[in-house]
């Protein structure tokens, strides 16, 4: 059964208590489409000032929506494209502090001004990224993203 964490300490701390707990939370549930649920849940309760946190899924060599928490989004990204294809072509993780800088960004929301996604990798293969987005210019930190990084290293475990 889950319970709410009152999250204490540095940054990476905090992000070290949040991983442990997604392992707790996900053991023994082999359904990636529920786990991914389940952490994008969990990221959204934990992350202040975001207005989407969700995944998108490699099928047929493009990102294909998966759970999310946050208002409708795009559905289908080619690879290559915007920031989640790019960090997907680039297999790397994508710290961007003002999106409307982007070459190339795909506008869902509008109000999103900062973004952060993290390749999911399983096997050295890209399976999909995580991707959250800010409506605040500059919201991610090098510290974000060392603990997201994080994050979707215990998540890949369960998928």
């Amino acid at each position: 059964m889950f319970t709410q964490t009152d999250y204490s300490g540095s940054s990476i701390e905090q992000y070290t208590m949040l991983s442990k707990q997604l392992d707790a939370l996900l053991e023994g549930e082999s359904n990636s489409i529920a786990n991914l649920s389940n952490a994008s849940a969990l990221l959204n309760q934990f992350l202040e000032r975001i207005n989407w946190v969700g995944f998108y899924l490699m099928e047929d060599g493009e990102l294909v929506l998966g759970p999310f928490q946050g208002l409708p989004a795009c559905v289908r990204i080619p690879v290559g494209k915007g920031v989640c294809g790019t960090a997907v072509a680039d297999k790397k993780t994508m710290l961007v502090e003002d999106v409307q800088a982007f070459p190339g960004h795909i506008a869902c929301d509008a109000a999103s001004r900062s973004e952060i996604v993290i390749p999911l990798m399983k096997e050295d293969q890209v399976i999909g990224v995580l991707d959250i987005d800010s409506p605040e210019l500059s919201r991610f930190t090098e510290d974000d993203q060392k603990g997201l990084e994080l994050f979707v290293e215990v998540l890949a475990k369960h998928l």
